[in-house]
């Protein structure tokens, strides 16, 4: 069965008719580039209103390590989303957590030394000079079909997921996650509930 995060969260409303709707992971992110960033104090404050059974995921960009380990404890985070040029020593420093590496995918170079990352699941986005993430763009499957097989971790799919693409990507790829956000928004900070309901469903 294929789960579901949804990520950009930044109230209790959506994360509540995530939870709701069926999801399973609740993405948060504490990059401050983004306009879906959230403080660590208003993910605290939503986080604690949650289900136990919800990966609760802090999405991080090339930031410091005791940053995120900060962040982590007082948030109680449960799952950190690496979305930079972390390596996999940085990765290995977070005892206690699930850890998602995050890949932008523009080529299969990027898939050769992938497995030296000793981690819980690796997400597959699209590439974008000018964007960490969160871009709404799909990218090229094929290059992770190739690939998929010699893949020791489990995939979050992401990258302009949608109601109406999202059973052509699981068919194709077998991902044991799906990734969405900007196609359930109403606005960059703002969910849609029917939106949402629709793209579980599809799932």
């Amino acid at each position: 069965m294929v789960r579901v995060k949804v990520c950009g969260i930044t109230s209790l409303e959506d994360a509540k008719t995530a939870v709701d709707a069926g999801c399973d992971a609740l993405g948060f992110v504490f990059y401050r580039k983004s306009n879906r960033y959230i403080s660590p104090a208003k993910a605290r404050q939503i986080i604690s209103k949650l289900p136990e059974n919800i990966l609760k995921v802090g999405v991080f960009v090339n930031a410091k390590e005791k940053a995120v380990k900060h962040i982590a404890a007082y948030c109680r985070l449960n799952t950190l989303q690496f979305h930079g040029q972390e390596s996999a020593e940085f990765c290995a420093k977070f005892k206690g957590y699930k850890i998602i590496k995050a890949f932008r995918l523009k080529d299969k170079a990027q898939l050769k030394d992938i497995n030296n990352y000793k981690v819980f699941a690796f997400l597959f986005d699209a590439f974008d000079k000018n964007k960490a993430g969160g871009t709404g763009k799909t990218f090229n499957w094929n290059l992770l079909k190739e690939a998929r097989r010699q893949i020791s971790r489990q995939i979050f799919l992401s990258g302009g997921l949608n109601e109406a693409n999202v059973a052509e990507a699981i068919k194709l790829l077998a991902p044991e996650w799906v990734d969405v956000s900007s196609s359930v928004q109403i606005t960059p900070r703002k969910k849609s509930r029917a939106k949402i309901m629709g793209f579980v469903k599809a799932v």
